[in-house]
């Protein structure tokens, strides 16, 4: 039996939020693993400027390889479709049956999964791991987790510590001033970005 965190995302690109994030929750919950998981089309947002699940696999690989622990999973993407939790989760868990899955996300995410697709059978199948914005919101994601996931059936590990400010957004719209994403985003990350022509308008 394994401990088996899924950290999901577009990774468009990849970031030192995403790996802070990675971290902390393999410590907290003793993962045994955490698989990095970009989407094939996110269900919650358009994506501006998204690259191809290629690049985004490959940005994934190079900002973990120094994480042990980590994996980098193309098992969405294959998928095709929208990207739907409950789906990968139902999937993951029936092919291994005997492994605990917990399913790692940001604080405005943690907000709204009451309104995901099918968000019981994500409560069901995966313990959530919630990551604060900032040492602030801490008590919000608790205050949300009692009143509303809590009596959802969610089960969930509310970090104390908060990641890195940082969106791909900004990385984006920075890729031309180095200076901007020093200790942002991986050096590796961003050679490759330069190196690929990738985020021009």
């Amino acid at each position: 039996m394994s401990r088996i965190g899924i950290l999901g995302g577009t990774f468009n690109p990849i970031h030192n939020g995403h790996i802070q994030m990675a971290k902390y929750s393999h410590d907290a919950a003793k993962l045994d693993k955490v698989i990095l998981m970009p989407t094939f089309v996110p269900p919650h947002k358009e994506s501006a400027n998204l690259v191809s699940c290629e690049h985004r696999l490959n940005m994934c690989r190079l900002a973990s390889a120094e994480l042990p622990y980590a994996e980098v999973s193309d098992f969405e993407i294959k998928l095709e479709g929208k990207s739907y939790t409950y789906r990968t989760l139902q999937l993951l868990k029936s092919q291994n049956e005997n492994d605990d899955f917990y399913f790692i996300v940001g604080a405005d995410m943690f907000l709204s999964m009451q309104n995901w697709k099918n968000p019981e059978i994500i409560f069901r199948l995966a313990t959530v791991i919630a990551v604060p914005r900032d040492d602030d919101s801490v008590s919000e994601l608790k205050e949300h987790y009692d009143n509303v996931l809590k009596k959802m059936g969610a089960k969930a590990i509310i970090l104390n510590h908060s990641v890195l400010t940082v969106s791909s957004t900004y990385v984006r719209d920075n890729i031309d001033n180095g200076a901007a994403l020093e200790n942002l985003i991986d050096s590796r990350v961003f050679n490759y970005i330069k190196e690929n022509n990738l985020y021009r308008v």
